[in-house]
């Protein structure tokens, strides 16, 4: 007989819960200190002393200047902004992105075919680190951007984006890093990386949702996405998001400060975690590659991923497809494509990404749930054949 528990979060790569010390912050700028950062009057002032603040947290968790973070509404905007808008000043010619890389960055880079750019992909190996041969071989090509990811969100594997970002400077193309999976998982230094913008987020480490960042180099000449007030020095106007920044300031803060914490808690439960898979004979990409210390994914074969996330679900197991960061398809992961993995095998990738809150106690009752599932699952396969 099936056990139910209470309902256990593993899906930290997806969202986080906020953090007390975060609400805290940002609860006075939800009720009493309700001003328009950019009003003349006292409350206006508070709001604008708190914004700066919380830029400085940011900046001081990614190893920028306070004057480098350009707020935005998410990731997905400062992906968007950093492709769209270093592009559109200048003369198309090629753009080149990761075979790996969040939709959020492809498709932006798509678009700007429109405009006459080139985009093409960056192969990737067996294990999810980028193919260095051939992103040499397509630099000889003349090239505006590239755009490769500090850590993938499936697999979790580790970019050398300093030896990326060298090799792009080298051919006189600019360079972005999407690292919303990477901060407060992993140390993040944005003049250490050598690249020219870094995208971050709030809601993945801790903080609220509805804010994010674009760290740039203050030498590039990037256009913004959105024109109106001249708010973030023009580059990104609108009235600011005032609470969710505060409270994505206190959670870089915390991040930065709990990340040795973050990582051997994590790393103990993720290597519980594939300990138990690999009894269970399960496939895990991408495990001999550096990876953010929090996150596994892994399949099993003939069993489909949506069917066993639903089925872990009902068990009280929140986990995440393959498919998990795009809506709209049902396709298989494309990351594990671009890795040379099965079709039929990829149909069967599930991730687990841990957060501070989660406990041993709670990966065995998900290795044994997930046991149960997956006999369950093979018999009704059998009999159904």
């Amino acid at each position: 007989m099936t056990m139910y528990f209470d309902n256990c979060y593993l899906d930290n790569n997806s969202t986080t819960a906020l953090k007390t010390e975060v609400l805290e912050a940002m609860l006075p700028f939800m009720t009493d200190q309700h001003g328009n950062a950019t009003s003349r009057h006292s409350f206006g002032r508070t709001a604008r002393a708190a914004v700066e603040h919380a830029r400085e947290q940011v900046a001081a968790a990614v190893g920028a200047y306070a004057n480098q973070i350009v707020f935005t509404s998410g990731g997905t905007e400062a992906n968007n902004f950093a492709v769209q808008g270093i592009c559109n000043n200048l003369e198309p010619a090629q753009i080149l992105t990761s075979a790996i890389e969040h939709p959020c960055v492809s498709r932006p880079a798509l678009a700007l075919q429109a405009r006459g750019y080139k985009a093409l992909s960056i192969q990737v190996d067996a294990n999810c680190n980028l193919d260095m041969a051939h992103l040499q071989k397509l630099m000889l090509t003349p090239t505006n951007l590239v755009s490769v990811m500090l850590a993938n969100n499936e697999t979790g594997a580790i970019q050398d984006i300093t030896a990326i970002a060298k090799l792009a400077r080298e051919h006189k193309a600019f360079v972005h890093t999407d690292a919303v999976q990477a901060l407060g998982k992993i140390p993040v230094d944005f003049f250490a990386l050598g690249v020219h913008a870094m995208t971050v987020s709030s809601h993945k480490t801790g903080g609220p949702l509805g804010a994010g960042a674009l760290v740039i180099d203050k030498r590039i000449d990037i256009q913004p996405l959105l024109h109106g007030g001249g708010q973030e020095r023009g580059l990104r106007s609108g009235t600011e998001n005032l609470a969710a920044i505060v409270g994505f300031g206190m959670a870089c803060e915390l991040a930065a400060k709990n990340l040795t914490v973050f990582d051997l808690h994590t790393e103990a439960l993720r290597k519980l975690l594939e300990v138990g898979l690999q009894k269970l004979n399960a496939v895990i990409f991408g495990q001999i590659s550096l990876r953010i210390p929090n996150t596994s994914f892994f399949a099993f074969p003939d069993i489909d991923g949506e069917t066993l996330v639903i089925a872990l679900d009902k068990a009280g197991f929140a986990v995440a497809s393959g498919s998990a960061c795009s809506s709209d398809s049902d396709e298989p992961s494309h990351v594990l494509l671009a890795m040379g993995v099965d079709e039929d095998l990829a149909r069967g990738a599930v991730r687990v990404s841990f957060g501070m809150q989660n406990t041993t106690e709670q990966v065995n009752r998900f290795l044994s749930a997930l046991e149960q599932e997956l006999s369950r699952l093979r018999k009704l396969t059998a009999i159904a054949a």
